[in-house]
Order: structure tokens, then C-alpha cells, then sequence
């Protein structure tokens, strides 16, 4: 990729006790870009992932996001930032529907005093009706149109894979993080899931995905980069890591066809 890193990982280790999850790690995100990050369980993915979200906090390295330093900084700050996240299962707000959900993640972008909200006043009531409007917006980006105002229970689990992402993007992210978001899909969801998040990097959203099901994430990604005992053993296109030996070993398997087939201990 060309231009400047948008996410900017240098010699990120992390260490639980005894354990070191994630050694000396570093990569780099451009906007617009789908990378993945692969890696049997246990390889330091998820810890990668909220070392980056501010979740947890680096032993060692660095974590910038165009170019400023974000570890050690809360979560919260994080967001504010640009940087959103969502996780491997859906985490609806019951009772709420679809467009209440995708407004919540409106919430890093506002700003209005307490005084606003309870006295009514008109800047108030226009960013009410423009976080609407935006949450009807990415109601049909994402395909769920026709469910905008049913409750998130009616939601069968694809499309609140699709709620999840619509409500990521309502906070206006830079980076997007998306947790295994093909697990327990079926295949139309799957399509219906890839269609999204291309349609997100061409907006110049920078994608990072953990994935464990290589055949929606090989034709998907642009680059991968895989762990292996919180080491990064391979980074590369996907066609360079299918072929990669220390990757066939360590977590891929026999390739067939041209596309790698499913680990079976993933």
C-alpha cells in the first residue's frame, strides 16, 4: 500500500503474568484497506484487537492512529478518535429498535450540553433529526431498510451482524474492527456481509478483521497478516500467505484449488 498508515502497531508485546500473548508485533492499516489478521486459537488475535481498542494496555510498543499515540488511552477517548470495534457475537440494546440501536453509536459524535437536551433547544432538535436521518441512511447502506423500525429481536443473527456494523459506522470511524464477523453465517449472509465491508473500504474506511473462515475472508482481503504464539510469522497478499510454508504448517493446511480450505481447529 502507498501514502500513510492510518494505524501504525511498532513492537507491540503484551504479557499476562508468565505468559506473552502478543510479542513485538508490528503492522500497519491504510485507509481503505481490508487486512486481516489470522492465526491459530490462541495466537494473540483478540489481544492484538483490544490492545488496539484500548481495551487492555500494552506491556511494550506503540499504537498510533494518524500519527498520534493512542496507547493507554481509554476506550471512550479512543472512539472519539475515529477508531471503532465491533465483536464476535451481536450485542443488540433489547427493546430498542433497529434505528434506536444505530443511533446509540451516534453517541462520539455528540456534543450537546445537558441544558440543549432539556430545555429542547433548536441545535439540539437539528442534530436529533440529522442522527436520523444518518441512521436511515445507514439502515439501507447495510441492506435493512425494510426492518428500520422493528425491534432488534425480529433480527435474525446475519442481519444483526449487518445492526452491528451499521451502528459501528454511525460513530463516523477512520479504522473499523471487526471481530470474526462471518461466524455463524450462511452463505447468502456471508455475500450479503462481504458486499458491506467493501462498500465500507471504499469510503475510505480502514478495515481490520480477525477471521477464521478462509473462504470469505481470501477473495475479501487485500492483505493478511498471520500470528502464531503472539508472533507474526507472515504477512503478504492473500495469495502469498496460501503459499506460505510456515503458514500451511502452523495453521492453514493443504491448499486446494488456488483457495485455502477452512482449518479444522479453528
Amino acid at each position: 500500500m502507498t501514502g500513510k498508515a492510518l494505524i501504525a502497531v511498532s513492537g507491540l508485546t503484551k504479557h499476562f503474568g508468565g505468559l506473552t500473548a502478543v510479542e513485538d508485533l508490528g503492522l500497519e492499516l491504510f485507509p481503505g484497506e481490508i487486512l486481516a489478521l489470522i492465526g491459530p486459537n490462541g495466537a494473540g488475535k483478540t489481544t492484538t484487537f483490544n490492545l488496539i481498542a484500548g481495551v487492555s494496555r500494552p506491556t511494550a510498543g506503540s499504537i498510533a492512529l494518524a500519527g498520534a499515540r493512542i496507547d493507554g488511552l481509554p476506550v471512550h477517548r479512543i472512539a472519539a478518535l475515529g477508531l471503532m470495534r465491533t465483536f464476535q457475537h451481536n450485542m443488540p440494546f433489547a427493546g430498542m429498535s433497529l434505528t434506536g440501536n444505530i443511533l446509540v453509536g451516534c453517541h462520539t459524535n455528540c456534543d450537546g450540553s445537558l441544558f440543549d437536551i432539556l430545555l429542547g433547544r433548536r441545535r439540539f432538535r437539528d442534530r436529533e433529526a440529522a442522527a436520523r436521518r444518518r441512521a436511515a441512511e445507514l439502515t439501507e447502506f447495510v441492506g435493512l431498510q425494510e426492518r428500520i423500525d422493528h425491534d432488534v429481536s425480529t433480527l435474525s443473527f446475519g442481519e444483526g451482524r449487518l445492526l452491528e456494523l451499521a451502528r459501528a459506522l454511525a460513530g463516523e470511524p477512520r479504522v473499523i474492527l471487526l471481530d470474526e464477523p462471518a461466524a455463524g453465517l450462511t452463505q447468502p449472509e456471508m455475500a450479503r456481509l462481504g458486499t458491506a465491508i467493501r462498500d465500507i473500504a471504499a469510503r475510505g474506511i480502514a478495515v481490520l478483521l480477525i477471521e477464521h473462515d478462509m473462504h470469505f475472508l481470501f477473495p475479501l482481503a487485500q492483505r493478511i497478516v498471520v500470528l502464531n504464539f503472539g508472533r507474526k510469522i507472515a504477512e503478504g497478499t492473500p495469495e502469498a500467505i496460501a503459499r506460505n510454508p510456515l503458514v500451511i504448517e502452523a495453521y492453514l493446511g493443504e491448499a486446494v484449488g488456488g483457495v485455502v480450505a477452512r482449518p479444522a481447529h479453528a
